[in-house]
C-alpha cells in the first residue's frame, strides 16, 4: 500500500485519488506596502493633554494597531478596478521629556490603494446568513494584513488656532480601548507622531475550484494533556540560560522590524 500523502511538498509518484470542487476565495490583485507617515495628529487623553500643557517636549515609545477598517469603491473609468480605503486607528504612546510622564493618545491614518477585483453581479443567499439579507456578489472582498506600526518620533507644536474643533466619527470599540475619554478640540498644543507601517492589502472573490485530492485529511499528531503536572519535572526540561549570566562578546545585526521599537 502506498504511503499515505500528508499536507506538504507531493512527490511526484504520489497519485491522485479523485478531482473534487471546493468553495474558496480566489485573491485576484494583491499588493505590500512600506509606509513611513509623518507627522500624523494624536488625539491625547484628557490627563495626557495636562502633561503636554506643561511639557518640555516628547519622545516617541511605541504604538499598537487597535483597528482597520477598509472599503471598496468601484472605479467608474476602469472595469474591473477597484480602491480600497483604510483607516487605520493607532493607539500611540509617548514619554515626556524631563518628567518620564506616559502620554496616551489616538492616530488615525487613512490609506487608498488601487486593485483589480474582477467583475460579478450574481446575488448570493446562504442559509446560515440572515435570508431577507441580499449579498451581492458586485462588489469583492478586502482584506487586510498588518502588524503594530514603529513608532519612529514625536513631536509638540503650538496650536495656531486655538479652539479649533476637529468633527470624526469613531469606533467604540476603538474609544473603549482608552482608559479616560480622549480630547478632540485642538489646545494651545498639537502633539504629532510619525509611524512607519507594513501592510498587505488584497482583493478576493468567493468562487468555486477543481482541485486533485488526495484523501481527507486527518490528524496525524495526539492531543497533549492540559491537566496537573509535577512543576518540577516540567522546570527540568527548561534548558540553563546561559545568556542570562554570560552577556554576548558582540551584538547580532538588526534583522526584523521589531528590533527597532
Amino acid at each position: 500500500m502506498a504511503d499515505r500523502v500528508v499536507p506538504g511538498p507531493v512527490e511526484s509518484t504520489a497519485a491522485v485519488r479523485e478531482a473534487v470542487c471546493i468553495h474558496t476565495r480566489k485573491i485576484y490583485q494583491t499588493c505590500r506596502d512600506k509606509d513611513c507617515i509623518e507627522d500624523l495628529r494624536v488625539y491625547p487623553t484628557e490627563s495626557s493633554q495636562d502633561i503636554l500643557d506643561s511639557a518640555f517636549g516628547v519622545r516617541a515609545r511605541s504604538a499598537e494597531l487597535l483597528l482597520a477598517q477598509p472599503t471598496v469603491n468601484e472605479v467608474s473609468f476602469n472595469r474591473g478596478y477597484y480602491t480600497v480605503d483604510v483607516t487605520y486607528y493607532y493607539r500611540v504612546t509617548g514619554e515626556a521629556l524631563t518628567t518620564g510622564e506616559t502620554i496616551v493618545g489616538l492616530s488615525i491614518f487613512d490609506k487608498r490603494v488601487l486593485l483589480f477585483g474582477s467583475d460579478a453581479s450574481a446575488k448570493v443567499f446562504s442559509s446560515v446568513d440572515d435570508p431577507t439579507i441580499v449579498n451581492t456578489a458586485g462588489l469583492p472582498i478586502a482584506m487586510v494584513e498588518t502588524v503594530d506600526p514603529i513608532a519612529l518620533r514625536m513631536n509638540l507644536v503650538e496650536s495656531e488656532i486655538p479652539g479649533e474643533t476637529e468633527q470624526r466619527a469613531i469606533p467604540q470599540s476603538v474609544l473603549d480601548a482608552f482608559d479616560e475619554p480622549l480630547i478632540f478640540p485642538a489646545q494651545s498644543r498639537k502633539l504629532f507622531v510619525t509611524l512607519g507601517q507594513f501592510s498587505i492589502i488584497r482583493l478576493e472573490r468567493d468562487t468555486q475550484l477543481l482541485i486533485p485530492a488526495y484523501d481527507y485529511c486527518v490528524p496525524e499528531q495526539s492531543c497533549e494533556s492540559s491537566g496537573e503536572e509535577d512543576p518540577c519535572a516540567m522546570f527540568s526540561r527548561i534548558q540553563f540560560p546561559l545568556d542570562e549570566f554570560f552577556p554576548p562578546d558582540s551584538v547580532p545585526e538588526i534583522d526584523s522590524y521589531r528590533n527597532l521599537k
